[in-house]
Parts: structure tokens; C-alpha cells; sequence
């Protein structure tokens, strides 16, 4: 439990897994430290450069972390990697003292760095996974279920609500791609040394027959991480800015889904809704109150992930010369807090898509009473072809609907259907009852059923079905 005497971010224990928290904890921040000081040894090791004994020694206390220990240091030299790299050394008597060997402090913090959003981005993406096998199974199940669309917030066309869910479907896999493809080409800076030239290494490796980026491969294999081909102290900061991107399309796409959600969960629409627990209190004032706070969570969080790539822009455009350290406090903050909110947005989303609350009494309702509107597309088209003059009959038809839309605002039955159907201008053309036909806007659909299936269809063979 956390220490509430003191001020802790909701990251520390209300937004985000302890898996997620984990992966940025500061015990497993050193701990990847210490597996990049343990590959270099190794690697220099095979050179000749320091012992076996040296090695075992540093091997063997690599999860040692004392976070007392380098705090006590580091309020005396005022760095953190210096202060690890003491409390290491302290540790290891016989290799202690080649620790860090021909390193500068972002060869070991950016690789750890690299290790830690690639174990991040592994988490997102399995949660992603899920949550697309999830929402492909409601497109396909609601596929054929007609629902009134809305264009500018108003009645316009049926759609089907599995296609409406497909929307987003088509967004998150948008996004699946991407984080994908971040999460594949990530890299760390290499062993490159003080400003990226490995000239530290070449040093220490003269003699040895083994050259300055053979010994960077050997720790690159070690730690299992692609490298860029050139950096300055620091890997590109381009990078942070890629993965901070991503999970802001991320949060874009989720953002739109809890809009939507909050918009139809309203009472004059009233089509569908969040989970809402048996004991669950929607207002401390009003008893009655059922309001969307999981969809609302997930707007505010998306929105703050949407800040972060400024931030992360910044640092890479104003990252001057060989390295400027402007960027290092900022980074701490804002890459642990991106992916935790990436993932309590995957959660909360998940959450509301497995157990989505489908009103279709509420459809029907406002399929009912604006469907009728839009299907009087069909009936212009039909007796234009019929041989009516179709800008009259557009002017006929656009009258009637505006009489019939003043009826409806007042709450009274819709009359198009008995309007259209008694009018002469269209009964010249189309007999009454193929009128009221038409105007049963439940099939007028067109496609929608299809590419629903099909979407999910495709979703289902990227990430699978929901476990």
C-alpha cells in the first residue's frame, strides 16, 4: 500500500496494472541497468579485458539492488548512475573495480531505457490483442442489427450497430499495426561511448584483435536489442516521440469510442451503456444517477496522453549538438506515465466492451421515430425512376418531412408515412402501399452487414478471438 502521508501519483495505485507499475519501478529500472553492465563485462571478458573471476563476481550480484545504499551516494555526487555504479561495485569485491568500463552513463541508462518500453509495449499490445478479439465478436453478433445513424449529432441514415462497433475496430487495428511496428523497430544507442563515437572503446580494445563495434555487438546480443548505426551521447530522441505517438493514436481511437458511448448512453438516445455495478453510486447528491464514469475516465486520460508527444517533440528538436540533459527530467515523467495510462485505457476500455449494456427497445424507438425521415431517400429514388421529375419530387417530399419533423418534436406520431402516402405528386408515381415500404428504413442498410463480418472477420486472423 502505498505511503498516502506523502503525495503519490494516481499511477502509483489508482490508473494502471501492477504489471504495468512493475515494468517502471525503480527497482527493475536498476535491475536493467545492471543487465547492461553485466553484458558489457561479459563482452569485454571475451576480449581479455577483464577475468573470469572479475565476471562471476559481477554476475553474481547483479540483483542486488540496495536502493538505500545509492540514494545515500547520490545525495553526495549528485548522480544517479554514478551512485548505482558505487553501490554495485561496493558489492562485487573482485569485480568491482572494471564496472562501467570504457561506458559513459547513456550507454547503459539508454539501452535499459529500450529494454523497458519494449517490455511496456509487449504488455499494450497483449492487451490491445484482447481487446480487439472482444470488440470484433459484438461487430459480428450486432452485424445485422439496424440502428439509426447520426450524422452532426442528428438523424441521418440506418446503419447497423455492428457496423457502427467496427468503426472503432478499424482504428484499433490501426493502431495494432503501429505499436506493432515501434515495438519491432526499437533500438538502443549501442555501446558508442561519451558523443557516439566509440572512441572510449577503440582505446581500451587496442591490442586486444577485437574491434570497438565487434565488442558493441557482443553486448547487443547479450541484451537481445537492435542499435542505430549512429548517435550522439544519446540514441535519437526521434524515438521517443515514435512510441509516444503511437500510444497517442492509441488513446485517439479510445477516446472516440467513450464519446460515442457517452453521447448514445444519454437518455434522449439511451441505446447503450456501460457496465454499472449492483452497488455502484453514480452521485453522492442524486440517487437515481447512472452516470458513464469509465467511458469519462478514458476521455481524460486520452487527452492527457494526447499532451505527451509535444513534450517528447521538444526533446528531440531542441536535443542540441552532442547532448543537451534538458530532456532527462521530462523523460522520467513522461514515458512511465504514457504507457501507464495507455493501459488503463486498454483495461477500462475492455472492461465496458465485454460487458456492454444493449438496450434494443431504445433502438427500435429511435429507429422508429427518424428512420422514416431517412428513408425517404428511397421513395424519391424510386419515383424518379418511376419518371417523376426528381427536383419536384425532392421539394415535395422535403415539405412533407418538415410538417412531419414539427409533428415529432412535439411528441406526437410520426404522419410521413400517411403525408407521403395520400400525396398525389407521388401516388402518380408509386402505389400508397409501396410507399409505406419504402419508408421501413430497418433494411435500408445497404452493405453494412457484410463489411462488418468481414472486418471482424480480418480482425479475428491479426490478434485472434477473445480468450
Amino acid at each position: 500500500m502505498p505511503d498516502h502521508t506523502t503525495y503519490q501519483s494516481p499511477f502509483t495505485w489508482r490508473y494502471g496494472s501492477e504489471a504495468m507499475r512493475a515494468i517502471f519501478s525503480e527497482i527493475h529500472r536498476r535491475k536493467l541497468w545492471r543487465r547492461v553492465w553485466v553484458a558489457l563485462a561479459r563482452a569485454q571478458a571475451r576480449a581479455g579485458l577483464i577475468t573470469p573471476e572479475q565476471l562471476a563476481d559481477i554476475e553474481a550480484h547483479a540483483e542486488d539492488i540496495d536502493l538505500a545504499r545509492a540514494w545515500a551516494i547520490e545525495r553526495e555526487v549528485r548522480h544517479d548512475v554514478m551512485a548505482e555504479i558505487r553501490t554495485f561495485a561496493e558489492q562485487c569485491p573482485v569485480g568491482g573495480g572494471v564496472i562501467h568500463l570504457g561506458a559513459t552513463s547513456m550507454d547503459i541508462v539508454d539501452n535499459a531505457d529500450v529494454l523497458r518500453q519494449r517490455e511496456a509495449l509487449d504488455l499494450i499490445l497483449e492487451r490491445l490483442q484482447a481487446l480487439i478479439g472482444h470488440l470484433a465478436d459484438l461487430v459480428e453478433r450486432y452485424a445485422d442489427t439496424p440502428v439509426m445513424g447520426y450524422t452532426h449529432i442528428q438523424p441521418a441514415e440506418p446503419t447497423t450497430l455492428g457496423y457502427r462497433l467496427a468503426q472503432t475496430l478499424q482504428d484499433l487495428l490501426m493502431d495494432w499495426e503501429e505499436l506493432s511496428r515501434v515495438r519491432r523497430e526499437l533500438k538502443g544507442k549501442g555501446m558508442k561511448g561519451a558523443v557516439g563515437t566509440l572512441a572510449s572503446y577503440n582505446q581500451l580494445l587496442a591490442g586486444t584483435g577485437i574491434s570497438a563495434g565487434e565488442l558493441e555487438r557482443m553486448v547487443l546480443e547479450d541484451l537481445g536489442l537492435d542499435a542505430f548505426p549512429v548517435t550522439t551521447q544519446t540514441y535519437p530522441r526521434k524515438q521517443d516521440w515514435q512510441v509516444l505517438n503511437a500510444l497517442a493514436g492509441l488513446a485517439q481511437t479510445l477516446h472516440r469510442f467513450a464519446f460515442d458511448l457517452r453521447i448514445l448512453q444519454s437518455p434522449p438516445f439511451g441505446e447503450l451503456s456501460e457496465p454499472f455495478g449492483q452497488h455502484q453510486v453514480g452521485s453522492s447528491a442524486m440517487p437515481f444517477k447512472r452516470n458513464p464514469i469509465t467511458a469519462e475516465k478514458i476521455d481524460s486520460l486520452a487527452r492527457y496522453v494526447a499532451t505527451l508527444p509535444q513534450t517528447a517533440w521538444s526533446n528531440a528538436a531542441l536535443n542540441l549538438l552532442e547532448r543537451t540533459l534538458d530532456d532527462s527530467a521530462n523523460r522520467r515523467v513522461i514515458i512511465p506515465n504514457a504507457f501507464l495510462a495507455a493501459d488503463e485505457l486498454l483495461l477500462a476500455s475492455t472492461r465496458i466492451i465485454a460487458d456492454l449494456n444493449i438496450w434494443p427497445d431504445a433502438i427500435a424507438r429511435n429507429l422508429a421515430a427518424y428512420g422514416v425521415f431517412a428513408a425517404t431517400e428511397r421513395v424519391l429514388m424510386e419515383a424518379a425512376r418511376a419518371g417523376g421529375d426528381r427536383q419536384h419530387l425532392h421539394e415535395i417530399i422535403r415539405g412533407h418531412s418538415l410538417t412531419a419533423w414539427a409533428a415529432v418534436q412535439q411528441g406526437e406520431p410520426n404522419p410521413l408515412p400517411d403525408l407521403l402516402a395520400s400525396d398525389p405528386e407521388l401516388t402518380r408515381w408509386l402505389a400508397p402501399d409501396r410507399i409505406r415500404a419504402l419508408l421501413d428504413a430497418s433494411d435500408y442498410v445497404g452493405e453494412a452487414p457484410q463489411r462488418a463480418r468481414a472486418l471482424a472477420a480480418a480482425a479475428w486472423e491479426t490478434c485472434g478471438r477473445a480468450g
